[in-house]
C-alpha cells in the first residue's frame, strides 16, 4: 500500500509520522493559532513528508505523492497557525 516495502526503515518512518499526523490533526481541530502545539507537530510532520523521499532515496511515484501531500499539510498547518479561534464560550 505504501509503495516502498523494499525499505523497512522508510515503511516504519512513514507509519510513525502518518499516525502522528492523523492524531494531531484530530486534536487541533478546535485549537487554531500559534500557541497550539498540535499545529506545530502537524507542520513538522508535513515538512518531514516533503524531505522523506530524498532521505530514503525513494522511487519517482512515491516521491511526488509524498511531496504533494507534505506541502498540502504544511499549507494547511500554516493556515491553522494564522487563524484565530472563532469558538465562543457558552456561559
Amino acid at each position: 500500500m505504501l509503495g516502498f516495502l523494499y525499505d523497512a526503515g522508510a515503511t516504519s518512518a512513514s507509519i510513525v509520522f502518518g499516525t502522528l499526523q492523523v492524531i494531531t490533526s484530530f486534536l487541533r481541530t478546535t485549537k487554531p493559532g500559534w500557541n497550539s502545539w498540535q499545529n506545530w507537530i502537524s507542520l513538522i510532520s508535513g515538512l518531514w513528508f516533503v524531505l522523506f523521499p530524498f532521505i530514503y532515496s525513494l522511487k519517482d511515484g512515491v516521491i511526488w505523492s509524498n511531496i504533494i501531500l507534505g506541502l498540502m499539510t504544511v499549507l494547511f498547518s500554516l493556515w491553522s497557525l494564522n487563524s484565530k479561534s472563532k469558538l465562543k464560550a457558552v456561559s
